[in-house]
């Protein structure tokens, strides 16, 4: 009973994960991380650190050179983990309902209610009426919301983002951190956020895990104390200040730099 309490608390474990290229470069060495069901983690590291590589040994796409990855079980089933790219990679001869239809037509769904769900989910992400838009016809923020409610087109229980906002203006990367908090509360998903921004990973995240610089390992971590639904009251305060300060600083020690 102990070992079922504690696969279902972690969704994904990192055991001692180390990851070689075949170039010789080592990516992560000696990488031990949980991704526990309903938190929003947030992955915050210098560049180069090994922080994407990680996500993609969390999806799936990648396998280690040494140590453990277990997913949970449930993970294992098709379209259980949405991955959002820094680039929101929609094929540019499809309208924004073919990309986010994309998964359910992959996993067998019937037409008509793969249509369905990719319009409430367009709609979800504040994009109802633009169905039938080409890719080139919205604004990078658009884009994102379209590549974001493909990943979510499936209900998966753990969503990897990878930079999901990195490109983005300030102002639309706010209203985004604030879409993405509230499509979280609303449909429960579990969330592994790579950033390198201090800012937006004490706004967005419960937990903050801080990694090295190459090879990637987690030298260190943050609890985020912050109230319920977040908000501007929240990124005004001093509470959101002075943690942003402690993980800004600890990331400036991470990469070698002076905080």
């Amino acid at each position: 009973m102990k070992q079922n309490a504690e696969r279902r608390a972690a969704l994904v474990r990192m055991r001692d994960v180390a990851l070689a290229w075949g170039n010789g470069v080592t990516a992560l060495d000696g990488l031990t991380l949980d991704v526990r069901a309903g938190e929003f983690l947030a992955i915050l590291g210098p560049s180069g650190c090994g922080k994407s590589t990680a996500l993609r040994l969390m999806a799936g796409l990648l396998a280690p050179t040494r140590g453990q990855v277990r997913r949970d079980d449930g993970l294992t089933a098709a379209g259980r983990v949405g991955f959002v790219f820094q680039d929101p990679t929609l094929t540019p001869w499809s309208r924004a309902l073919a990309n986010v239809r994309l998964p359910l037509d992959l996993a067998g769904v019937a037409r008509a209610e793969a249509n369905e769900r990719a319009a409430a989910m367009l709609a979800l992400v504040g994009l109802a009426g633009f169905e039938r838009a080409w890719p080139h016809e919205l604004s990078g923020g658009m884009r994102m919301r379209v590549s974001i409610a493909r990943a979510l087109a499936t209900h998966p229980d753990l969503l990897l983002m990878d930079e999901p906002f990195a490109a983005l203006d300030e102002f639309t990367r706010a209203r985004l951190n604030d879409d993405l908090l509230a499509l979280r509360d609303q449909l429960g998903f579990t969330v592994a956020f790579v950033t390198h921004s201090s800012w937006e990973s004490v706004y967005l995240a419960d937990r903050i895990v801080i990694m090295s610089a190459r090879p990637g390992r987690v030298l260190d971590e943050i609890s985020v104390t912050a109230p319920p639904g977040r908000g501007a009251a929240f990124r005004a305060s001093p509470a959101y200040a002075s943690q942003c300060a402690a993980v800004l600083a600890l990331a400036a020690a991470a990469s070698g730099a002076v905080a």
